[in-house]
């Protein structure tokens, strides 16, 4: 079957869409909307780093601008309709998808098992550590790593106590679940009291969570090849997936395509869904303004695939050592329409309300006009609103 040719245009906007950038951010931010927004995304990775908000927040921020933290703690730790794990890295996960989550808290179990470095990080007697953390938390309900006195030498990988790292061994396996957090830190309870009726469930035959894994992934990316289709949950490995794709081509699920790069290159070998022409032809325009996106977001969580959609190159480079850093610590791409135009290093001042702009770079071929810079002023009031700053300086 001949591709189907994609040019660099449609695909950015169908991926856009699919990860509800297209949708109208002025909607109402109720908790129905904001749950449908997770839906749409799949999943929103979760990140320490607080230099404006969580990473989380600024993603949910960026698609809806009433959106509000207490929104989604009830909906985590009230409603339970999320639940918290891993993808690729941590993130927040519908629960109705939690039962999928089965296969990969046996795997977790079986590395843990494995390396010997686990006995380490848990003081040398895991199973020990294992039934006293188990037992606190029978007796006393859901706890937090500070509620553990500092039993034994710590753990020698991220410096973890013995009890921390029990925490998390059972929490990767998928024996505990996240109750809630204080202050960002966790509480852990037993998952079968979290989540009774998720935890409740069968773990999936493997070929319903193969179908599961690509099914869903391809909804949320609509163009992809099977490398790209393999990493959105992280799931499964690159043969299975590709047999997916198969078969899925064979019934006329997905179809061969042929993406135009931004580059002038040759186009990129891809599926896509079969419907995507009618699913562009639907698809409203991204709204008419600047949106500041987190540096998880996840148009930009592949470096290549945003390359080749947007011919933006993003590094996050809060890791990297501050004189080899090209831009800066925690820098926002700014995303206007459908294009990705430029980036933005803030810092936010909580102690003195200041919202401190430290440097803008626009991309080659941008100009600030005076229009584009009043969409960025009233991208960034909305920002310094949501993150309580009174003053911004330095724009």
């Amino acid at each position: 079957m001949k591709p189907e040719p994609i040019s660099a245009a449609a695909a950015a906007h169908l991926f856009l869409g699919a990860q509800g950038l297209c949708a109208d951010p002025a909607r109402q931010a109720t908790k129905r909307e904001l749950a449908r927004t997770i839906d749409t995304l799949g999943f929103v990775q979760v990140d320490t780093i607080n230099v404006l908000a969580r990473a989380h927040d600024l993603t949910l921020f960026s698609r809806l601008d009433g959106y509000q933290p207490e929104l989604l703690r009830t909906l985590l730790e009230k409603d339970r309709t999320l639940f918290e794990h891993w993808t690729h890295d941590a993130a927040i996960i519908p629960t109705r998808w939690y039962a999928n989550w089965k296969p990969r808290f046996a795997r977790a179990f079986t590395r843990i098992e494995a390396h010997p470095w686990w006995e380490e990080r848990l003081g040398g007697r895991p199973q020990e550590m294992l039934e006293h953390v188990r037992s606190r938390l029978r007796a006393e309900g859901p706890l937090k790593s500070v509620d553990f006195e500092h039993a034994g030498e710590r753990g020698t990988w991220w410096a973890w106590k013995p009890a921390k790292a029990a925490l998390e061994c059972l929490w990767r396996t998928g024996e505990l679940a996240i109750a809630g957090r204080e202050h960002f830190h966790k509480r852990y309870d037993f998952a079968e009291c979290v989540h009774p009726e998720a935890h409740a469930r069968p773990v999936p035959d493997p070929a319903v969570q193969l179908e599961w894994a690509c099914a869903t992934a391809a909804e949320r990316l609509v163009i992809f090849t099977p490398r790209e289709l393999g990493a959105f949950w992280d799931e499964l490995p690159l043969a299975s997936v590709r047999a997916w794709c198969a078969e899925a081509q064979y019934q006329g699920r997905i179809v061969p395509v042929a993406v135009e790069p931004l580059d002038g290159s040759a186009p990129q070998a891809a599926f896509a869904l079969s419907d995507w022409s009618a699913r562009l032809r639907k698809l409203p325009d991204p709204p008419d303004r600047m949106r500041l996106l987190s540096p998880f977001d996840p148009i930009l969580r592949d470096r290549a695939r945003c390359l080749l959609r947007f011919g933006f190159d993003y590094r996050f480079e809060a890791f990297t050592p501050a004189a080899k850093r090209q831009y800066g610590y925690y820098v926002l791409p700014l995303l206007e329409g459908e294009r990705l135009v430029g980036r933005l290093d803030p810092k936010l001042h909580r102690d003195k309300g200041i919202l401190e702009i430290r440097g803008l770079w626009w991309e080659p071929g941008i100009k600030p006009t005076k229009a584009r810079m009043k969409r960025l002023r009233e991208a960034l009031e909305g920002l310094a609103a949501f993150t309580r700053a009174s003053e911004i300086q330095g724009l």
